[in-house]
Parts: structure tokens; C-alpha cells; sequence
């Protein structure tokens, strides 16, 4: 059982497609806030990879579940951002592998995953401030929180952005895949504050958050 939103301390939801740009300024913001930075995305690419280090197959459904209820799936903090471990295996260095990249929209779509991924997000938000990114923080996982962001870009720059970083995934067929999942499909939460930051630089989308977050009563 989730805890209840009381329990938790603040948290700043920062949504959006991929390459949106959300992940440069999730982590600034934290950085400018001292408040603990967490990647919901880094979590379930952890768990695509432990799934794939199983040889487990995507769909095989029964299998997958059995395997993740027996994985110790835990967090820790390195340089004020939240890891997260398999088996006390930190798998950072291939979350962008290839065979990872072709298999998290299958994985994340899982209900049993994303009950997982929601659980750490939760025992997380009861010790410490956050700012964490993904595409349904705002509006499924801290619904509550009154500090909710959605940043998009055009398709144009988000696949130059993607280019830049070397990653190959198509961009049009992950969106397909986050907007038309049955479970937490991405959305903008209807009390979210978009931003679109094709022309914007990271410190510019920073400020304006900043200084939105001013005016909905946070400390800063």
C-alpha cells in the first residue's frame, strides 16, 4: 500500500516526452533547491536491464513478475541524486544500451512495474525533498503535489537532441508507446505548468520555474 501524500515531504514533478529536455533541468533544479534528484526513467531502464540480464522475454508475463518479486530492488544516494540497485547491483552504466533502449516502453507499460517503479518513487518522497522526473509524476504518482511541470520541445529539436546524445530510438514511436498505454499513459496533468523549451536553455526553463514556484508558495 502507498503511503499518503501527508507523509510525504515536497515534491516538484517535472514531466514530458523523451528528449523534452526534462532531465538537464530536473537536475539543476535540484541541484539550485538541495532537494534530492530522481530519474523515474533510470528506474525502469534498471529494471528492463535486470529483466534482459534474466534472458527473461518481455511478454512472458508470469515469469517477469516471479523474478521481480524475488530482486531486491533498492535506492541510495550518491551526489545528491537517487540510484537505484538490483540486487545491490548498480546498473547505471547500461541504461542506455541498445537492447535496453528497444525494450523499456514493452517493460514500462507493465502494471507490475510501474507498481514498482511508483512504490520507490513513494518510500523516497518520505525522507526527502525532490524533484523528479518521468511522464506521469504530475498526474499519477504525486498527484497531490501543488509544484507540477510539463516541458515539450518540437519533434524537430527533440530528434536533434536525441542525435546528440547518440541514442538511436525513435522518437515517434516512443511517444506512441508512453500517450497510448492503458496504464499511466503520459499526459499533461491538468493543473500542470507546460513550458516549451525548444529555444530555451537550461538555466532560462530553470528560472522560470524558479519563479513559479515562488508564486505557488514555496520556500526557495
Amino acid at each position: 500500500m502507498h503511503s499518503s501524500q501527508r507523509d510525504f515531504h515536497r515534491v516538484i514533478a517535472i514531466d514530458g516526452p523523451a528528449a523534452s529536455g526534462k532531465s538537464s533541468v530536473a537536475r539543476e533544479l535540484a541541484r539550485r533547491l538541495g532537494f534530492v534528484y530522481v530519474n523515474s526513467g533510470a528506474i525502469y531502464r534498471a529494471i528492463t536491464w535486470y529483466i534482459l540480464e534474466k534472458g527473461i522475454h518481455t511478454e512472458d508475463l508470469a515469469r517477469l513478475a516471479q523474478a521481480l518479486a524475488s530482486a531486491a530492488v533498492t535506492s541510495c544516494l550518491r551526489d545528491g541524486e537517487s540510484r537505484i540497485l538490483i540486487d545491490n547491483v548498480d546498473p547505471a552504466d547500461r541504461l542506455r544500451d541498445d537492447r535496453v533502449n528497444e525494450s523499456v516502453a514493452r517493460v514500462s507499460r507493465l502494471p507490475v512495474v510501474r507498481e514498482i517503479v511508483a512504490q520507490k518513487l513513494h518510500d523516497r518522497a518520505c525522507s526527502d525533498d525532490l524533484v523528479v522526473e518521468g511522464r506521469d509524476i504530475g498526474s499519477v504518482v504525486f498527484p497531490e503535489t501543488p509544484y507540477k511541470f510539463y516541458v515539450d520541445a518540437s519533434p524537430e529539436v527533440r530528434l536533434q537532441r536525441r542525435a546528440a546524445q547518440g541514442e538511436r530510438d525513435e522518437i515517434a514511436l516512443r511517444d506512441q508507446a508512453d500517450s497510448s498505454r492503458p496504464v499511466s499513459p503520459l499526459v499533461i496533468a491538468k493543473d500542470a505548468h507546460v513550458i516549451d523549451t525548444s529555444y530555451l536553455t537550461v538555466e532560462k526553463v530553470v528560472q522560470e520555474i524558479l519563479a513559479r514556484l515562488k508564486e505557488t508558495g514555496l520556500r526557495i
